[in-house]
């Protein structure tokens, strides 16, 4: 296969994200030679303090363009929208409070949730948030997970996933096998985790694991070093953690997805030649490069694509295992709805704020 198809087949396995409210040149020339299968939007690639019609017509121009860029019938168009903190849309839509305020309504508040992020055009969600909020000192999860037990985390993050379901949503666990504990932030530097495998049975793997059983697509990888289970790599490049742990003990079958490879806890082994067969054969499928953190270039992103064309003419990287991954990549494409921009009417919207405030009373 010629360098430039091999580079173009990255696509396959790229959520990237856009530079702002239209497409720059640079977008245009990643969307049209790349081809990612889906991107990610950020609170950029919103117009802000303009009334929603002219917000929304902006953000259907641009949704629009991408998919005409691409030349994808079928794309994962993805917004972190966890509510609380973790919210890119401008008003009117629904600024719903953190998941740990949100456990009695986790199903109601996914199905309003789902409703609105149809109206953007969205059809996959990174949420929820699987993540025990185990340290009270962590700086990235914190409230943003749905409690400080396994077996509430547990309940809670299974009736977050079928509200987003029931809504034609496409859910994705985050971030396995857990990020709770950390007192790091995994954006500015490499958290490191000295929990043993027994550990996470008893508490970290206990949320997830029932997302698996409830048949969640998706799972997020977390950029944390667990040393006591792979002493070498973050679980991210870790087959110990995704394929014998994930894959194997937990019987995930579904994409798996790297977190942000513009993410400083991983961003700099992502220079490295190599990396990127080390993460396709550790059992990531699927990659996020943002262009959110650190200024990040479109240069990277084609940096990353050209070492994962090297590492497959090289045969550091087997086509088995990448046809293996676009095979799971496709399988849940063909499933996951394809929506359009569209206005939402007032009575909705006062509805789902009320429920916001409602969840702030319990």
């Amino acid at each position: 296969m010629p360098a430039s198809q091999q580079i173009e087949s990255f696509g396959h396995h790229l959520i990237l994200g856009i530079s702002g409210t239209t497409l720059s040149d640079e977008d245009k020339r990643a969307l049209s030679e790349l081809k990612p299968v889906g991107v990610i939007f950020f609170g950029k690639n919103f117009l802000d303090g303009v009334p929603y019609e002219v917000w929304l017509q902006s953000f259907r121009d641009l949704h629009d363009q991408i998919r005409e860029y691409a030349g994808r019938e079928s794309m994962f168009f993805t917004l972190d929208h966890e509510g609380g903190r973790v919210v890119r849309t401008p008003l009117p839509i629904t600024r719903f409070p953190h998941a740990m305020l949100l456990r009695s309504h986790a199903q109601e508040v996914a199905k309003a949730t789902g409703r609105e992020l149809k109206s953007l055009g969205i059809n996959l969600s990174w949420a929820p948030v699987a993540d025990i909020y185990s340290n009270p000192q962590n700086p990235i999860i914190g409230f943003r997970a749905f409690d400080s037990t396994p077996e509430t985390t547990a309940e809670a993050v299974c009736e977050y996933y079928q509200g987003l379901k029931a809504s034609g949503i496409v859910g994705s666990a985050k971030h396995f096998p857990g990020h709770g504990d950390t007192s790091k932030d995994s954006h500015v530097e490499l958290p490191i985790l000295n929990l043993t495998l027994e550990d996470l049975r008893i508490r970290e793997l206990i949320p997830f694991k029932a997302l698996i059983e409830a048949k969640i697509p998706i799972m997020m990888t977390a950029h944390i070093l667990f040393p006591k289970i792979d002493p070498h790599w973050p679980a991210t490049l870790s087959p110990a953690i995704l394929k014998t742990i994930l894959r194997e003990e937990l019987g995930f079958g579904g994409v798996v997805v790297s977190d942000d490879l513009d993410m400083k806890a991983v961003s700099d082994m992502f220079t490295q030649k190599g990396t990127v067969a080390r993460a396709f054969n550790a059992g990531c499928d699927l990659f996020i490069v943002s262009r959110n953190i650190h200024s990040s270039s479109i240069e990277r992103t084609y940096k990353i694509a050209e070492d994962f064309a090297d590492a497959l003419s090289q045969g550091s990287l087997a086509t088995s295992v990448v046809e293996a991954a676009r095979a799971r990549i496709e399988k849940l494409l063909a499933i996951t709805p394809q929506y359009s921009v569209e206005t939402l009417d007032k009575d909705t919207l006062l509805q789902h704020a009320e429920l916001a405030i409602a969840c702030t009373f319990d």
